[in-house]
């Protein structure tokens, strides 16, 4: 088709404001799918994005629009992740683009994740189209909502489209200003083939399957292509769009969006950001703004049975397969054996991980506290990098520990200023600014170290301020901290998996309550068990749980005192003994422990 028929578009949301449902109107009015074959979330493939109300994996359709003066048009929506944790693969994917369409709630109104999608889409000169959705709730306020848009992006609030995508009440207009606001590819006469990957997933058949927009030149099924971050050459197994479904074509032009089946067999090898060249004529360079993603989050996973360790390595090799993002390497560990150190992008994405493991290959897990990456500057000018509290070095070695601080942007409505305010500095957060994108809503920005807001910050945001608050979050860099490595003795023995790398101040607070907390999960066995929390050197905490003790004076009715004493002596020695050879069973629950402590 004419690149001047050509529109490229994707659509920005916060999680839950009817993204999808919107798609899904779409791909009905185009005809791109019967009425037959129609299902909620057509783009959603995954069960947990389906339950979850939340786009995982970026998806691509291409639709066949016709105007009303009969010219046809190709439509290629790019549908994007909508978590904060997949913000690059919602980078690359804006780039695919030429404009957006800006779905905001009509009960909820604009949300931190609204916002930051909207940031990247005007950093990537993107024509922004605002439509307000669920106008046909209760709870809706369009005519308010449609000032706060107005207002954020400088246009008439009469002329944001009020929707509801769920019946398609105004859909077919969302449409018509597709055509005609959103501008066609720019159109260059280079001939070198240039071509962005903007997602990919593995199939069995075909190997990966990379999503690609044409930027310049021309893909041909025929001729030989290279990967340009790793110079690898490779003929396609074949090249085709979606349609929703993939449909083989011979040739991609300048402008347009597809796939390639490269046959490969790792996601690794083909990352999300790459360019695509010609392998004949290659360009001289790649399209700007590719990184390898970087995992800010990291975790073991552990079998419960130590049999199913074989099982767990299929099932993450898989996983990351289809998940390029997912890093992971085997580990030891004296309490849970042999298990996996896995690096995530954030919380969201190790959940969805965790769920695909249990759900997908059927395995029962533990999954130890997650920790954040620290950078430690040794006595001796080495710097290494520790994202596990076992591997963190003695601490005489050490001159400087440095943490990861992010930026954090809390919108909420001005009734929970107070509340917010205090969750923040609660959790070392510094107060940057506010400012008011309405009357009625402040959007709070924080500096905040990652460690404190990857546990259950997002949890607690939520239950302080009723569901309304919302955030979002960027890497701001590493700072030098006094950090300290608390450890939890049970019975002497030092457990690994229970260890923390947490702040000076914080360490005795946090030992203690650990260690109260430890005494109630560990069950009693037949010897006192001490519980002990160490940083820095020293015990600062501990706690015993009592023997059970079976009584062995019920037999003696009256007599000599002398006859009790022996009895109990022999009782103690045997005691002492079982306390030598004997060894303390840890439940799953306890391991969770260290995650559940702010909440008590």
């Amino acid at each position: 088709m004419e690149t001047n028929k050509i529109r490229n578009f994707c659509i920005i949301a916060h999680v839950d404001h009817g993204k999808s449902t919107l798609a899904d109107r779409m791909l009905q009015l185009t005809d791109t799918i019967s009425d037959r074959e129609m299902k909620e979330q057509v783009l959603d493939t995954m069960d947990l994005e389906r339950e979850k109300g939340v786009t995982i994996k970026a998806s691509a359709v291409r639709m066949l629009y016709t105007a009303d003066d009969g010219t046809k048009y190709e439509f290629n929506l790019i549908d994007t992740p909508g978590h904060v944790d997949f913000n690059y693969e919602v980078s690359r994917a804006l780039l695919a683009c030429e404009g957006a369409i800006l779905v905001v709630d009509a009960a909820q109104g604009i949300e931190a994740q609204t916002l930051a999608n909207l940031y990247l889409a005007l950093e990537s000169d993107l024509t922004i189209i605002p439509v307000i959705n669920k106008i046909d709730l209760p709870s809706a306020r369009p005519d308010e909502i449609a000032e706060e848009v107005g207002n954020l992006l400088g246009v008439d609030q009469e002329s944001i489209i009020k929707i509801s995508a769920k019946s398609g009440l105004n859909v077919e207009q969302v449409l018509k200003q597709v055509v005609e606001q959103i501008p066609p590819p720019q159109h260059t006469e280079k001939e070198n083939l240039r071509a962005l990957i903007f997602d990919s997933h593995y199939d069995s058949y075909k190997g990966v399957v990379a999503y690609i927009r044409v930027m310049e030149g021309c893909l041909k099924n025929n001729e030989n292509i290279r990967i340009m971050s790793n110079q690898l050459d490779l003929r396609p197994v074949e090249i085709g769009v979606f349609s929703p479904d993939m449909v083989a074509i011979s040739e991609i032009n300048v402008g347009e969006v597809g796939y390639i089946a490269t046959g490969l067999k790792t996601v690794s090898e083909c990352r999300v950001g790459d360019t695509i060249t010609s392998s004949k004529n290659p360009a001289d360079k790649p399209l700007p703004g590719y990184q390898n993603p970087k995992s800010m989050v990291f975790a073991g996973i552990y079998p419960v049975d130590g049999e199913d360790y074989p099982d767990l390595r299929d099932a993450i090799e898989k996983l990351q397969l289809n998940d390029a993002a997912l890093d992971f390497v085997p580990e030891t560990s004296q309490a849970l054996n042999f298990g996996f150190r896995c690096g995530f992008l954030g919380l969201f994405h190790m959940e969805i991980i965790q769920e695909r493991i249990e759900r997908e290959y059927d395995l029962d897990i533990v999954v130890t506290a997650p920790s954040v990456e620290y950078q430690v500057e040794l006595k001796n000018g080495e710097m290494i990098k520790v994202d596990s509290p076992a591997k963190l070095p003695d601490e005489g070695d050490i001159k400087m520990i440095y943490e990861p601080w992010m930026k954090l942007q809390i919108i909420t409505p001005t009734d929970f200023y107070g509340t917010v305010m205090e969750l923040a500095r609660k959790r070392r957060g510094l107060f940057i600014d506010q400012d008011y994108p309405s009357s009625n809503r402040v959007q709070l920005n924080f500096e905040i170290p990652l460690s404190e807001l990857i546990v259950d910050f997002f949890d607690e945001l939520k239950s302080r301020t009723r569901g309304y608050a919302s955030m979002d979050y960027a890497f701001a860099g590493y700072r030098p901290e006094e950090l300290v490595k608390l450890e939890v003795l049970v019975s002497g023995e030092p457990v690994d998996a229970l260890a923390a790398i947490v702040h000076k101040d914080d360490a005795y607070h946090k030992g203690q309550a650990l260690v109260t907390k430890l005494r109630k999960l560990i069950p009693r066995q037949l010897f006192d068990v001490a519980i002990q929390a160490s940083a820095s050197g020293r015990i600062i905490s501990r706690a015993n749980v009592k023997a059970l003790r079976k009584d062995v004076l019920a037999k003696c009715y009256g007599g000599d005192i002398t006859r009790k004493r022996k009895l109990l002596e022999k009782q103690k020695r045997g005691k002492r003994r079982m306390k030598m050879v004997g060894n303390v069973e840890i439940p799953q629950e306890a391991f969770m422990a260290v995650l559940r402590l702010e909440g008590d």
